[in-house]
């Protein structure tokens, strides 16, 4: 491996230069002004994947953005990485913020500040790089090696996952290797092994038929704001424990090793809330701010409107109140289930004065990698190497979809090993990439290449 790091820490200008280019395209997926740009990128992608040898190379078109899909099958008996991310950006507005344009990228300090350093191109790139330090050293991939990179991710994966269900055998793989996520903190090398899932609902209350004068009617009929925000307020008991029956029958429970895990993490509770600029924290009492962060389920209101909103008064008494609220699931809880008992458990709270209406919008499941599997370990290998200390161990409260597609269709395991920084504005103007995180990155993907091997 001497050999492979030593030719990886001896093209680092290059590495940036490349990055550059590739953060010059405006991918934003979102923006149909954007579509030939979208194209222009999964060509400059499946351009730097042919430098490689990439074999099977191909750009698939969807009915919405291209999948730029190769191979670098060439060690027989080796397990196979599927390596996955997405060359889609977020929008960038609002644009005034921007100290630097978003896509004329700016070196400052260790940073490259642009759109997309950070989420995802920065991070699929240092997989490319790490890949190439073997071609390039005419030494064998340790590993079989399989690429598949959307320009979807920012808008939901949409085109994604149909075609993962309809290409198994072409994605067939061991393992799943993603970069799509932030360390734990700065010089704090991590491993992400869990992943929240999702159940949006909205909530539509009915009260009088139409909206009414609050003189005229008012104190006759119940307004279905104050119903709306009645049937709220019961959502969480005083513990702030979720009230829904049966919506922690299915929740994994935390092993003591990851309690203990967690509490070796440096986190200040003082410190998170002053940061947010609230007094005092909230949430299931039990449990640390971590363990409620990325291991508990939770029920969040999103939104609330019904009535007048605009300027000035206007005495109206409303037919109509709506509310929008998520819920962020843990292992082994189904979205589907959950959404179906939250759906009961309103209509049970909800007053006869109102009629009801709940909409199950969207959903995702939560992920979870053990700790223990031969993946995880790789990749704890990997980055010990690569940093210089060892990797802690972390969960994500949010969510990313694709990940229980990739581990439901095609029985891969997924490996979350992210690069990007908490502080770095994935989706904020003045994103940024650490490079020194992007180097270390790329030594990280040729030793987990390696480590994977051994396992």
């Amino acid at each position: 491996m001497n050999n492979i790091i030593e030719y990886i820490n001896s093209n680092k200008k290059r590495y940036i230069d490349e990055l550059v280019e590739f953060l010059k395209i405006p991918s934003i997926s979102s923006n149909p002004d954007n579509k030939k740009d979208m194209l222009t990128c999964a060509k400059f992608v499946e351009s730097k994947l042919a430098e490689l040898g990439t074999k099977n190379l191909k750009i698939y078109e969807t009915k919405g953005h291209p999948i730029v899909y190769g191979e670098l099958m060439e060690a027989p008996g080796k397990p196979t990485i599927l390596i996955y991310g997405h060359y889609d950006v977020q929008p960038v507005d609002p644009l005034e913020l921007w100290e630097t344009p978003p896509f004329e990228p700016s070196i400052r300090g260790e940073y490259i500040y642009a759109r997309g350093s950070a989420d995802d191109k920065g991070q699929i790139y240092l997989h490319i790089k790490g890949v190439e330090a073997y071609k390039k050293n005419n030494v064998p991939l340790p590993v079989n090696i399989k690429f598949l990179f959307e320009g979807e991710e920012e808008v939901g994966s949409e085109n994604l996952e149909p075609f993962i269900k309809n290409n198994k055998d072409l994605l067939k793989c061991d393992y799943v290797l993603i970069s799509d996520s932030p360390m734990y903190a700065y010089n704090t090398p991590s491993i992400c092994y869990g992943l929240r899932g999702l159940a949006y609902m909205q909530i539509e209350l009915t009260g009088p038929n139409k909206d009414l004068h609050s003189g005229s009617y008012g104190g006759s009929v119940h307004n279905p704001i104050q119903a709306l925000a009645e049937i709220i307020a019961k959502l969480h008991d005083k513990n702030g424990k979720v009230t829904i029956k049966g919506f922690y029958d299915d929740v994994l429970k935390l092993s003591k090793t990851e309690r203990e895990a967690f509490k070796k993490l440096k986190h200040n509770d003082k410190k998170y809330a002053k940061e947010l600029g609230v007094a005092e924290l909230y949430g299931e009492k039990g449990y640390s701010t971590l363990e409620r962060l990325w291991a508990r389920p939770t029920l969040e209101c999103n939104g609330i409107w019904g009535g007048f909103t605009g300027e000035g008064a206007k005495t109206v008494l409303p037919s109509k109140a709506y509310a929008k609220i998520s819920m962020r699931l843990v292992p082994y809880q189904k979205p589907e289930k959950i959404a179906k008992l939250f759906e009961k458990h309103i209509k049970s709270i909800t007053p006869k004065t109102c009629k009801v209406k709940v909409d199950y919008l969207h959903g995702g499941g939560p992920a979870i990698t053990p700790i223990d599997s031969k993946g995880v370990k790789a990749a704890f290998n990997a980055l010990e190497k690569a940093f210089g200390k060892k990797p802690v161990y972390t969960r994500e409260g949010g969510s990313i979809p694709i990940v229980v597609t990739f581990q439901e269709e095609l029985k891969a395991p997924a490996v979350l090993m992210g690069f990007g920084l908490p502080d770095e504005n994935s989706h904020a103007p003045n994103e940024r990439f650490s490079l020194i995180n992007y180097q270390k990155g790329i030594i990280t993907s040729a030793y987990f290449f390696d480590e994977i091997s051994k396992l």
